[in-house]
């Protein structure tokens, strides 16, 4: 289903989606399924797929999408990553995510992987998806709006781009160039989140905006994301209450599980277009948000 269409059915209330990362061996493989199993009965707007560095996890991707394809509970949504490609290899690659049936791409710029330099064709997110609006306005998808375009923004800032004025001014090309949809990066602190809301307002921007909520579940899962986020920021709150953890995993869980659900229900009371829950692959975290807010279902 097209972006707009799913945003459209829920209108009036809070899309929730989920996000999943395709599985590099056996044993994750079968956690990823039991994950699918037990989430299936919540009904999740959509279901994000990330891409690895320069295309490290393509296949993988790839693979995890078409199985999703064919579920009549997960539709989804792969990223797509354009640093290190070429136009021809996106262009494969949209042509293959076209004729599997997929109605949606979230464009991203990426990283390379460690140890290589070349760049390619694509620089900036903006270019991505000003190719694929070529691609829709080809008619190459058999949608007649063609792909709905996501593309990630940042609450709290992008590490490489330091002037938050120009941050703005990057975020309104690539809506400008043809996205019909933000996804935050992950945040602790939901006023990161208003502020942020307000000024893609102020500058223009009225795409609907899906906020990312991460529940964290261990003490080094929390520093790994600080490095790679590259700017994340876990409120003073949010760090006392886990220091009175120790070194009780299950109490750090639980307090990080508390503060998502008040994230979540914040975002619900604010009206926000949209929850995006990064799983990490792991049902837990997510059943508990929906049992607390009182969303279960099935």
């Amino acid at each position: 289903m097209h972006i707009q269409d799913i945003l459209s059915a829920t209108r009036g209330t809070t899309a929730f989606s989920f996000e999943f990362f395709p599985p590099r061996n056996p044993v994750a493989v079968k956690t990823l399924q039991s994950t699918l199993d037990l989430l299936a009965p919540l009904r999740p707007a959509f279901a994000s797929v990330t891409y690895g560095a320069g295309g490290s996890t393509r296949e993988l991707t790839q693979s995890l999408v078409a199985e999703l394809t064919q579920s009549d509970v997960f539709d989804p949504i792969p990223h797509l990553t354009c640093v290190g490609h070429s136009e021809s290899e996106i262009m494969a690659l949209l042509t293959r995510y076209a004729a599997a049936g997929v109605s949606n791409i979230l464009a991203l710029r990426g990283d390379l992987p460690a140890g290589k330099s070349d760049s390619g064709v694509f620089t900036h997110a903006a270019e991505l998806v000003r190719f694929i609006k070529q691609f829709n306005e080809r008619g190459l998808h058999p949608h007649p709006r063609g792909f709905g375009i996501g593309v990630a923004c940042f609450p709290e800032g992008h590490p490489a781009t330091p002037n938050r004025m120009t941050e703005m001014d990057h975020l309104k090309a690539k809506v400008d160039a043809g996205a019909d949809w933000l996804c935050t990066q992950s945040f602790f602190d939901n006023a990161t989140f208003h502020d942020f809301r307000d000024r893609c307002a102020l500058a223009g921007i009225t795409a609907p905006i899906l906020a990312g909520v991460l529940p964290l579940t261990t003490a080094t899962g929390m520093k790994r994301m600080a490095e790679l986020a590259g700017g994340m920021r876990y409120p003073a709150r949010l760090i006392r209450a886990l220091n009175r953890a120790g070194d009780d995993p299950e109490a750090f869980r639980r307090i990080a599980l508390h503060h998502a659900t008040e994230q979540c229900a914040d975002l619900l009371d604010h009206h926000a277009d949209g929850i995006h829950l990064y799983t990490l692959n792991q049902p837990q975290p997510v059943l508990g948000i929906y049992s607390r807010l009182g969303l279960c279902r099935g």
